[in-house]
């Protein structure tokens, strides 16, 4: 009960610390979130059969409930056992018990712009299903309980990983189990048997008891929705124990990284080498930075490789992945220096080279991420014509600069005192973090289905299409230059991350 509490404090502590248009925005955007979860619930039943029958959508509803599973539990496994509700910096001051810590992060859990899409599409699909004439209610509480499960669940499952982490030889055996488990889906979507895996899930099984609640049969639904319920409450206890847990073991990836003793090199060439080999470095020894690039550039091409994506549908894959990569470090890219932007305000640099080297360092993560994803989605996408291999190519130069020239303003704009030492951290709040994604995945979504269209003409229009957009980016860069350039923007930003 003091955890509960505890956590309301933590709640009111995090209010206090709004300031300024903070203080309206975020009531209104948590307010619209529960909005459209409302509209997703409701809205679908009263529809018209479309050409997505009813039928049809019943028959993905399995599906979807799993997927949110699996977006949940990776999450909480990359991230370390979950967000952050309090920065661990912070709460040296104010200690904050395990199972509080627990409970945060299961409060942060929904504030992920894919966890939401996939509870928004589940909603949506059972109140398309149950239709106008049924008990609407009683069917969306089924998946509405399957939702809490799952997110506690995958809450437990991702601090049991970081416990295994932490352990001897942990982190070796986590990387083996992700090989083998990225293996076995890969293995399942190429011998084509994953349908048969899903029929034999237990989401069938809670598909069916939204059913029975739609047609009041409720002692299916009854059974199914208690043990759902009873499942979270149980999952919630066993997170907190394993939460209590990982706090007794150091993190030895970040202390290892932090601890290292590396052999001097050569000195750079010229300034800007030096701050690129700075800003590198902060990055690929940050390992919530190498663990996140590695899974937004692995997972969308492995499910590419396994659904046998042609390459008139590649376009939107470094969308996606330039979208994603954005949110390790790019929407808030000074808060990588912290305390150090204090240091590099002072060196005699010009600030036109810093601005240009975190353009660039950025710029090569997303880059080699999109890559590394069209390489493997590749494999069994068969030889394109010249036109979908160029269409592909610009959209992911595209989107790249796009990604770059969004970020960088952001991060100009709008900066945030965070410290990525914890692979827990995320660049800015979390609801901020929802509303930056939304955006990004808006804007580079669209722009790869542009591209993927062009791909069907000539190898010319993609050519022509990618010039105005990279001019429009290319425009917004120097701006934000000009900004980062001004000593009074540039101040700001440092005294905010730094601090």
């Amino acid at each position: 009960m003091r955890s509960w509490t505890d956590l309301g404090s933590l709640l009111a502590f995090r209010a206090a610390g709004l300031r300024g248009r903070a203080r309206r925005v975020v009531p209104g955007a948590l307010a619209l979130l529960a909005c459209l979860t409302v509209a997703a619930a409701v809205v679908p039943a009263h529809l018209p059969e479309q050409s997505l029958g009813r039928a049809d959508a019943r028959a993905a509803l399995p599906s979807l409930l799993l997927s949110l599973l699996v977006v949940a539990v990776l999450s909480a496994a990359a991230s370390g056992g979950g967000r952050e509700l309090l920065p661990h910096e912070q709460g040296v001051a104010f200690p904050v018990g395990a199972t509080t810590d627990h409970l945060g992060a299961l409060l942060l859990a929904p504030l992920n712009i894919a966890w939401l899409l996939q509870a928004w599409a589940a909603l949506a699909a059972t109140s398309y299903v149950a239709g106008p004439g049924g008990h609407l209610l009683a069917a969306v509480a089924v998946p509405t309980a399957w939702l809490l499960a799952a997110t506690a669940c995958a809450q437990a499952v991702g601090w049991a990983v970081e416990w295994v982490r932490r352990g001897p030889r942990g982190v070796l055996a986590v990387r083996l189990a992700g090989l083998l488990a990225a293996a076995g889906a890969v293995a399942l979507l190429v011998t084509g048997t994953l349908a048969d895996v899903l029929r034999a899930a237990p989401t069938e099984a809670v598909a069916r008891a939204a059913d029975a609640g739609a047609h009041g049969r409720w002692g299916p639904w009854a059974l199914t929705t208690a043990t759902l319920l009873a499942l979270a409450v149980a999952a919630v206890a066993v997170g907190a124990r394993l939460a209590g847990r990982v706090a007794r073991r150091p993190a030895r990836e970040e202390l290892r990284a932090e601890t290292a003793v590396r052999p001097a090199r050569p000195d750079p060439a010229s300034d800007l080498l030096a701050l690129l080999r700075t800003d590198r470095a902060g990055i690929w020894r940050s390992v919530p930075m190498r663990r996140g690039a590695f899974v937004l550039a692995v997972l969308p091409g492995l499910v590419a490789l396994g659904g046998s994506f042609g390459w008139d549908s590649l376009g939107v894959l470094p969308a996606l992945v330039a979208s994603g990569g954005a949110l390790l470090f790019g929407v808030n890219a000074w808060c990588l220096d912290g305390r150090g932007a204090l240091w590099r305000e002072s060196l005699p640099v010009s600030p036109a080279l810093t601005f240009v080297s975190r353009a660039v360092v950025l710029g090569e993560v997303l880059l080699g991420s999109s890559v590394l994803t069209l390489v493997l989605a590749s494999l069994r996408a068969g030889v394109p014509t010249a036109s979908q291999a160029v269409a592909v190519l610009c959209a992911m130069v595209v989107v790249v600069v796009q990604v770059v020239a969004t970020a960088l303003t952001w991060s100009v704009r709008h900066p945030s005192a965070v410290h990525l030492r914890s692979a827990r951290a995320t660049p800015a709040p979390p609801l901020v973090m929802v509303g930056y994604s939304a955006r990004l995945a808006v804007a580079t979504t669209f722009t790869g289905l542009t591209f993927d269209l062009a791909g069907g003409l000539s190898w010319v229009w993609p050519l022509l299409l990618a010039a105005p957009y990279l001019l429009w980016s290319g425009l917004k860069l120097r701006r934000t230059a000009r900004a980062w350039a001004a000593p009074v923007t540039r101040a700001r930003v440092v005294v905010t991350v730094a601090s």
